[in-house]
């Protein structure tokens, strides 16, 4: 016989499935003795089970679906203001699935609203949706426990507000870079696909000898036009090459990481807005009263260069064997000696939220004023990129005029 389940891990994550035995209390004990908690058990229909990888993949299962940041967002403020207004949990969790669209979030918000009825807590709950972050369910947990969901839910709100900010600027900052390179590729493959091709043609109407810069540039025209795939296929196979080092090896993702710093305009960048996030979120955590081993691990999952979190990862270690954070960080050139000295006065003095706080918000600055230093600076330099090439082929292709000249010149003189 075939039996589906709902159950809970250990880790109080929901699992839904179909197992198979003689009898129903013999499922039940091979479910426990698998460590999960049974909640619900029937016999299974010849439909329950998916037929098919593909079937299940196109079900999903909304507990490993994300949801947009600005949607997360949304749900945090509503919370808060509801919290803070006095209306309880349970109510505040009705008005949020009425207002909620068919979809994940609903799905998520009802089976949550169903664990408070069950006595599940609600930092608990949200730890089985993959929809909230770690930082988040550890905030609210934290809210649970001193009676401040308003001031919890206000906390992930900032958080998830700030990230955004920060994630908009970062990407921004980088794309401009990457758009003008863009912009410089599809001029050249313009003139030499379009334009030069042209010419050519006239070139070897008059049968005029070609300098050899003029050569060159028709040669990789002639090229270009011919096996365009292979270099498409070479740019992929790179690509490809680069994605799968990056994921298999981890000594060539860290070693790209450290680079990624040392890139002059935007190594600054990525290294400020690593730092600001960690600030950011060490201080909220802090406040929120989450011991400081879990907050700083907890800050450290969210940087996203692999180097920076790192070195996270070296003061943790060194913080857990009794180091203070500000003598941890001073080893490592990564942490600004400012950093380091506003996390000492804020040890010193027990305020180290404060010092976090007023440290992301210097980072932020910077980024700020680094993102627009990138800004000012790329403009006229691709400006000038883009001109010198566009020059050279243009000189590429009015060289040969000049012995078009004398060939019409003498060519004119023997007729006559």
């Amino acid at each position: 016989m075939k039996y589906k389940y709902t159950a809970f891990n250990q880790k109080n994550q929901k699992k839904t499935g179909v197992v198979e035995a003689p009898t129903e209390n013999e499922a039940l004990n091979a479910l426990r003795n698998k460590g999960l908690a049974v909640q619900e058990i029937s016999e299974a229909s010849a439909t329950d089970a998916p037929t098919s990888l593909m079937q299940m993949e196109i079900g999903g299962d909304y507990h490993k679906k994300k949801i947009k940041a600005k949607r997360l967002l949304m749900f945090l403020n509503q919370m808060a203001l509801m919290m803070k207004a006095g209306i309880n949990l349970s109510l505040s969790m009705e008005i949020m699935i009425n207002t909620e669209k068919e979809g994940p979030m609903k799905k998520i918000l009802t089976e949550m609203n169903q664990d408070l009825y069950n006595g599940v807590t609600l930092s608990q709950s949200m730890r089985k949706f993959k929809a909230f972050p770690a930082i988040d369910v550890s905030i609210v947990e934290a809210g649970e426990a001193n009676g401040r969901l308003d001031t919890a839910f206000e906390q992930c709100a900032l958080i998830t507000k700030k990230d955004m900010a920060l994630s908009g600027k970062l990407k921004s900052a980088l794309m401009y870079p990457l758009f003008l390179i863009v912009l410089v590729i599809a001029v050249v493959i313009v003139l030499c696909c379009f334009v030069l091709p042209t010419f050519a043609g006239v070139y070897d109407s008059f049968g005029a000898d070609l300098p050899g810069l003029t050569k060159a540039v028709m040669a990789f025209s002639d090229f270009l036009i011919a096996y365009w795939y292979i270099l498409i296929l070479v740019t992929a196979a790179i690509v490809v090459a680069f994605i799968l080092l990056k994921k298999n090896s981890a000594e060539f993702a860290m070693r790209f990481a450290q680079i990624q710093l040392k890139i002059p305009l935007v190594g600054p960048i990525i290294r400020q807005s690593s730092l600001a996030r960690f600030c950011r979120l060490m201080s909220t955590l802090t406040d929120a009263g989450i011991p400081i081993h879990r907050a700083m691990a907890l800050s450290r999952d969210t940087v996203p260069n692999l180097f920076v979190k790192a070195r996270i990862t070296d003061v943790i270690n060194d913080v857990q064997i009794g180091v203070s954070i500000h003598d941890a960080m001073s080893k490592h050139p990564v942490f600004d000696a400012i950093l380091v000295s506003m996390i000492r006065v804020g040890e010193e003095s027990g305020m180290l939220g404060d010092s976090l706080f007023k440290m992301a918000e210097l980072f932020e600055a910077q980024t700020d004023e680094s993102t627009q230093r990138l800004t000012d600076m790329m403009t006229p330099i691709m400006t000038i990129v883009i001109g010198v090439v566009v020059g050279f082929l243009v000189v590429s292709i009015i060289l040969p005029m000049f012995g078009m000249y004398d060939v019409i010149g003498s060519s004119s003189t023997s007729s006559t």
